[in-house]
């Protein structure tokens, strides 16, 4: 932990008085020292939701204060077609169904030119195309960053990699290289779900392994391409299975150091076929996000999905733990066929409304959290 944040949070974690229940873990967090399963299991536990949210919080601020990032992106997702089936995906198609889509590189491009001049992001993940290798995403890339250079390329998700890897017969290595000679930027960090085995062969049965996803991500790293990771709560798994995914991350980031952000959202089960799914209640999403803050010591910032969540919840948690909103989004196809009703229309004056209406600073960041401008929202005229 940076020696200045350590400082800050000791100051204010000792400015107060804890229950009892918690000094325990007050005074890890004070001296820097990783939280335990039994930690992280208590803190999902208690009933006092209050001082896990507000010891998040106080974690946060010591990071960062006041400020709340954001970007400005598109989500461009360039295929439905998938050869999977994963209960809770609702997004999937099969290639003969008669709303499956297959974006030609071209119609990549044409689509990202609708969004050009306003953002600096796009986001694209799919399905995993049964013809495209790596040639095809290699032509995507290329055409994409020869036409918009500034314009940074977040896309594919360890499943991806892998059958793209796959499907061109190279290593996952020589998959990575390649993709990112190409103009690839960073991974979405998409499709960890819960890194437990077990759960995946319920949920998402076909998908890379906990390992495999786990090794993707430490691969990308090695090669310095940036990458997030995610969490999908509320399907069918323990609280236990939640935390094996955490300390999952937590280790492979000891071993990498290139997650940036993580990313928890919960299970949308408007239309998709996971009727066991638990489904996660409103405390329970603000309970994840921070103690995600807690447990995640060496993963720098926590996302508020509100594509997921929605802005209200996102607002909220911005309150526990969560330093970081998701862009303007403006076009996005995945949550939305799940049963999300956030709208896609924000511009950066809405968007960090969401931020302002806590009493924080919004701050506009690129991809990888190298260039930073704090954003000041217009004062409108009062109409009288």
């Amino acid at each position: 932990m940076n020696p200045e944040w350590n400082n800050l949070l000791t100051s204010e974690l000792s400015s107060r008085s804890w229950p009892k229940e918690f000094v325990q873990i007050v005074v890890k967090l004070s001296d820097g020292i990783p939280l335990s399963r039994e930690d992280g299991k208590f803190l999902f536990e208690t009933s006092r939701l209050d001082v896990v949210g507000e010891l998040a919080n106080i974690v946060k601020r010591s990071k960062f204060g006041k400020q709340i990032f954001f970007n400005v992106n598109v989500h461009i997702n360039q295929t439905n077609i998938c050869t999977l089936a994963c209960r809770f995906c609702a997004f999937r198609r099969g290639r003969r169904a008669e709303d499956a889509y297959a974006m030609s590189p071209q119609q990549y491009v044409d689509d990202i030119s609708l969004y050009a001049d306003e953002v600096d992001e796009i986001h694209s993940v799919g399905g995993l195309h049964p013809d495209w290798d790596i040639s095809y995403f290699e032509k995507m890339f290329r055409s994409a960053k020869s036409k918009f250079p500034e314009i940074h390329i977040k896309a594919l998700t360890a499943v991806e990699i892998k059958h793209i890897s796959k499907l061109s017969n190279i290593s996952i290595l020589e998959t990575l290289t390649k993709l990112s000679k190409a103009g690839l930027g960073s991974l979405p960090g998409g499709g960890a779900e819960i890194l437990d085995d077990d759960v995946r062969a319920i949920i998402c049965r076909g998908k890379e392994s906990s390992q495999e996803y786990l090794d993707i991500h430490g691969i990308a790293h090695l090669i310095g391409i940036p990458t997030n990771c995610t969490m999908l709560f509320g399907t069918i798994e323990t609280i236990d299975q939640r935390l094996t995914h955490l300390l999952k991350l937590r280790e492979q980031q000891t071993l990498s150091n290139g997650f940036q952000c993580f990313v928890p959202y919960p299970y949308l089960a408007d239309n998709s076929r996971l009727h066991e799914a638990q489904l996660a209640s409103a405390n329970e999403i603000l309970r994840v996000i921070a103690v995600s803050r807690l447990m995640l010591d060496n993963i720098p910032h926590i996302k508020a999905y509100r594509m997921n969540i929605g802005d209200h919840m996102a607002e909220l948690a911005l309150s526990f733990g969560a330093d970081d909103l998701d862009g303007t989004v403006q076009k996005e196809t995945i949550m939305h066929l799940a049963g999300s009703s956030s709208p896609l229309d924000h511009d950066k004056e809405s968007l960090t409304k969401i931020i302002s209406n806590i009493g924080a600073v919004a701050v506009q960041r690129n991809t990888v959290y190298t260039k930073f401008s704090t954003y000041r929202r217009i004062s409108l005229p009062i109409i009288q």
